[in-house]
């Protein structure tokens, strides 16, 4: 049994390592295995990524072969925006022209003479008939939107700096010399107060209005106030006066004005990038030809313009001249010319310091910063309607009638400020205009004409009703007061859409987190067709107006619909792309809109800033079903990628069978029908521009 035990023990053992040797055998061989498998694929991957070098580089050289004659095709439908350019300016010149022939007695704005003639006629003239001066309000709005018009529209190499120079002093002096007249009238009807009495309270109450401006008028001719608060029925627009003043001979102006020639003029002078050219799209190039700066040099050129509102001019203050110039973003950089800046007061006769005040010595950093905080930083806020002129005044001596003649005392100073007691509080009620859009709660600001800006300090007690549209809010001393909002509330846009419509004609769809904004395009006009928040309507006095992308640019701005980024947006909304790409897509685009539609693509934002992807469909049917592709693009290379928006990451894989492409004109015409490459070939210049205008003052390509 001993003998017996000890055998099956040596068996058991013998089984075990033989189990054990078969094992490390097995183990052994599927290292093997895995290893040559692993060996085959590495080599397997290394023949494909062969291959596909092979493949990339041979893409790249027939890129490069073909390189100058698609440039050069692409170039002969760039004299599209030529024409257009040569359109704009015969059309500049017919305009003059007609005005010459018409001699219908107004100026020409762009000749000195002429405007000098005007404004000199029209500041000896002693009328001070409140409507006549609103007529003629109208005329002098008028000159300041042609002057306007032409910085904003004129190419650089049209316009000498002289020129620029001269237009900017020329719209300064008419703000201010309107606002003098506006102050004439003023006195005019106060001393004729007693002409405007409401029976009711016996004092003064006057509400006279156009389309431009409306005059709010009251006056204590009684010097015993029983109801502190007045409202004035015609405007809705209310004050409540302290107690110290019910006694006084004082009136209270609430002129409100539906633009604002307060803000320093730069702020409605914002340039769109110009043109650039295929023959001269090098990286380091932008339109004007100037090398891109660098980065010190573009840091440098973001904040100098960033400018507070005391370098900016105003009817309040002072007049002045700003200058432009064009910067690597090829948007307009405005400074003010020192050296032509002439302070003087032209509001209610009271000197203004119009240099920044010296800071007290012991004034403590904290201190400081405060006041930095209360200074509105206009690249970020921008005022939106109008600005309301609230005004404490001296009762000037009342109009008698004697024996049939009418006598008054004059008063050299004219109209004179009523000096109102520090530290009491003044409540102002303001109706909002309803041809305006607060997409959120308007910031309340009030200028300061000492350091020509405006300030959210001393604006306390804000209540906005904003189904009744109207704004309370307490005020510390009686100034010019303006309603703002972000300009980059409506950035970035979550969906934006191009497609044509018809023949030379195509609809822009924008998307915001408040509002879907469609513009039609036809020939060289735009138009407004809808502004829809929360399936509402809005601006029913704007849509349906043909009128030019720049015009309809300023108008939406105007009415608070601000869907047109700043040249130094992305410093607050935090998105970037390279001029060269993004400028450079807009004009293919505008050259490929009349038979191709293009879309955002979430994978812009991935793909980085030296390049742009967006989605694109042939389009040759309004109602036609539309069938997107992915497209890459940096400005000297398009490609079609694999991807879709369903993807679950970004790639710059190409999509098979397709190739680079030098334009994103000749990447879509590989997959293109004929008749949309006929189409393209045919569209009008006037159209392509008018597309092309819109595209860049949007910027969907960044801010989307």
């Amino acid at each position: 049994e001993i003998v017996k035990s000890s055998g099956k023990k040596k068996e058991k053992k013998a089984e075990k390592l033989r189990l054990q040797q078969e094992e490390e055998e097995r183990k052994m061989k599927e290292e093997e295995e895995a290893q040559l498998q692993a060996q085959q694929e590495e080599a397997a991957r290394l023949e494909k990524e062969r291959i596909l070098q092979e493949h990339m580089a041979q893409l790249e050289a027939k890129d490069q072969e073909r390189r100058e004659s698609e440039l050069a095709e692409l170039h002969s439908l760039e004299q599209k925006f030529l024409s257009a350019q040569q359109w704009k300016r015969d059309s500049r010149a017919y305009a003059k022209w007609e005005h010459y022939l018409s001699c219908d007695g107004s100026p020409d704005p762009t000749v000195l003479q002429e405007i000098n003639t005007f404004i000199s006629l029209w500041s000896e003239d002693q009328n001070k008939d409140i409507h006549l001066v609103m007529e003629k309000g109208e005329q002098v709005l008028n000159l300041i939107e042609k002057l306007q018009f032409l910085l904003l529209d004129t190419p650089l190499s049209e316009i000498t700096e002289k020129e620029a120079m001269q237009f900017q002093e020329s719209i300064l002096e008419l703000q201010n010399l309107l606002h003098q007249k506006y102050n004439g009238a003023t006195e005019e009807l106060l001393k004729n107060a007693n002409m405007y009495k409401d029976s009711s309270t016996e004092n003064m109450q006057a509400v006279i209005k156009d389309k431009n401006v409306t005059f709010c008028l009251w006056a204590n001719l009684t010097e015993y106030m029983r109801i502190k608060t007045h409202v004035f029925r015609d405007a809705q627009h209310g004050f409540e006066l302290p107690r110290s003043l019910a006694w006084s001979s004082v009136a209270v102006r609430i002129l409100h004005t539906h633009y604002d020639h307060v803000s320093p003029l730069w702020l409605q002078c914002h340039r769109l990038p110009e043109l650039q050219s295929s023959e001269n799209k090098e990286l380091t190039q932008l339109a004007n030809g100037n090398a891109e700066q660098s980065e010190e040099e573009e840091k440098k050129a973001r904040e100098e313009p960033s400018m507070p509102a005391e370098e900016g001019m105003s009817s309040e203050g002072r007049k002045g001249v700003v200058s432009f110039k064009e910067n690597s973003n090829s948007t307009a950089e405005i400074k003010e010319s020192e050296d032509e800046a002439e302070k003087k007061s032209e509001t209610l006769d009271v000197p203004l310091e119009v240099q920044d005040p010296p800071l007290p010595e012991e004034m403590k950093e904290e201190e400081v910063l405060t006041a930095e905080e209360n200074n509105i930083d206009l690249q970020q806020f921008v005022p939106v309607g109008g600005v309301y002129h609230i005004d404490a005044l001296q009762l000037p001596p009342q109009v008698k009638h004697v024996r049939g003649w009418t006598m008054v005392k004059v008063l050299d100073g004219g109209l004179e400020a009523y000096p109102y007691p520090p530290g009491e509080a003044i409540q102002i009620t303001l109706r909002l205009p309803d041809h305006v859009v607060y997409f959120v709660d308007p910031v309340v600001a009030q200028w300061d004409p000492a350091g020509q800006q405006w300030r959210i300090d001393g604006i306390s007690n804000v209540v906005y009703e904003k189904q009744e549209k109207r704004i309370t809010f307490q005020m510390d001393t009686f100034s010019a007061v303006a309603l703002l909002q972000d300009a980059h509330l409506n950035m970035p846009y979550q969906a934006w859409e191009l497609q044509p419509t018809g023949v030379n004609q195509a609809l822009l769809v924008i998307t915001t987190g408040f509002a879907t904004i469609q513009i039609q395009i036809k020939d060289n006009q735009c138009m407004l067709s809808s502004v829809v928040m929360e399936e509402e309507d809005l601006l029913s006095h704007i849509i349906g107006k043909w009128l030019s992308p720049v015009v309809l640019r300023a108008v939406l701005k105007k009415a608070g619909v601000n869907i047109f980024p700043g040249e130094f947006s992305h410093n607050y909304v935090c998105m970037k792309k390279a001029p060269l790409a993004e400028l450079g897509a807009y004009q293919q685009m505008a050259l490929l809109t009349p038979a191709f539609a293009f879309a955002r693509s979430k994978w812009n934002l991935e793909a980085g800033p030296e390049q742009v992807v967006f989605k694109v469909s042939e389009h040759l049917k309004p109602d036609s079903a539309q069938t997107w592709s992915l497209y890459l693009f940096n400005g000297q290379r398009a490609q079609k990628l694999k991807i879709t928006e369903s993807s679950e990451a970004f790639s710059e894989e190409l999509e098979e069978d397709s190739e680079f492409h030098s334009t994103l004109y000749h990447m879509l015409k590989d997959f293109a029908s004929k008749e949309a490459i006929e189409q393209v070939a045919r569209a009008s210049f006037l159209f392509i521009d008018a597309v092309y205008q819109l595209l860049l003052a949007t910027r969907v390509l960044t801010y989307s």
